[in-house]
């Protein structure tokens, strides 16, 4: 069976096909035009979020019985079109879950801390210690939004910090030792620190808003390393301005292409993103919080892994 591969991953991945015996091609830098014209030949598709995998591209795609999306979100591949042609579809949320959660923590103890603050103060040749007291983590409440692979691990790693962990999930009976399930009415009204792990969908699109804001009943610090469709950047900026937001780890961002590949593409920058780039109470980060070495092996190890257990299990 032959594999096109749309983007460059881990050599794990190209190799553990290899070595159940698929035929790969790479099409890294192929137009999607060069890619229709050939999709027809491969009974298999690896991708990251080059381009859409919509229905023109499946109609096109006559023999294709598998597609592995290395990475965790599935925004950019029409499921239900997917569906319909009894096309498996494999992704690898389990390969960045760590990776995430320690992101996740960083930017909160940085914020906490007034790190960027405080080094920006001291390289510009200012020694103020009062001005930089920070918060502790210990003895807060924190509440995660999206409690799956990602808010998972998020969890676990903020356990050994004296916390108490809520969350919220649209599933039911998702919590366990590390976090308790509650109602978003609960979320809101007891956690001083929210962390977004939610998937890309019409319901979760500007689900923090100046509403959701408002409706906190403490002043809150927020992070989010899902997706930038999930936050309002206006009203998360009205909410810092306000101090009703302490501080804010974004490392995904509403701005982004399709691709994830960049916020700068418009000739005048937001003013909305111009403030965040400027706040020393918000740490911005390039979608990165999942995209670490070790993950690198994980996500294409993974996909090697459910595509044996698909075809040869």
């Amino acid at each position: 069976m032959k594999v096109l591969h749309l983007e460059e991953n881990h050599p794990a991945l190209i190799e553990g096909l290899q070595a159940l015996g698929f035929e790969n091609d790479a099409a890294y830098t192929d137009s999607l035009d060069e890619i229709l014209a050939k999709i027809d030949q491969y009974d298999g598709l690896i991708i990251r979020s080059k381009y859409p995998i919509d229905e023109d591209f499946l109609f096109r795609a006559k023999k294709l019985k598998f597609i592995g999306r290395v990475g965790a979100g599935l925004e950019n591949i029409d499921l239900k079109a997917v569906e319909l042609r009894n096309i498996h579809l494999l992704n690898a949320p389990e390969g960045n879950r760590n990776a995430v959660g320690e992101h996740a923590l960083g930017m909160l103890l940085s914020l906490m801390n007034r790190l960027k603050a405080g080094d920006t103060a001291i390289q510009s040749g200012q020694w103020d210690r009062e001005s930089h007291r920070g918060w502790e983590l210990s003895g807060k409440t924190v509440g995660i939004i999206g409690y799956g692979n990602t808010g998972k691990s998020f969890a676990q790693r903020i356990s050994g910090f004296e916390v108490k962990t809520l969350c919220y999930d649209i599933l039911e009976n998702v919590g366990d030792q590390f976090a308790r399930q509650v109602s978003w009415e609960k979320l809101q009204s007891q956690c001083k620190v929210i962390s977004l792990h939610i998937p890309q969908t019409p319901q979760t699109r500007d689900m923090i808003d100046k509403k959701f804001i408002a409706d906190m009943t403490h002043p809150f610090w927020l992070l989010n390393t899902a997706r930038g469709s999930a936050l309002v950047t206006d009203d998360l900026v009205a909410g810092l301005k306000s101090k009703k937001v302490l501080g804010a780890g974004l490392d995904v961002l509403e701005y982004e292409t399709r691709s994830f590949s960049s916020i700068f593409n418009e000739k005048v920058i937001p003013p909305a993103l111009q403030y965040l780039m400027k706040a020393d109470n918000v740490i911005l980060s390039p979608h990165v919080a999942g995209w670490t070495r070790e993950s690198h092996v994980k996500l294409a190890t993974i996909i090697v892994e459910k595509v044996k257990k698909l075809f040869f299990l």
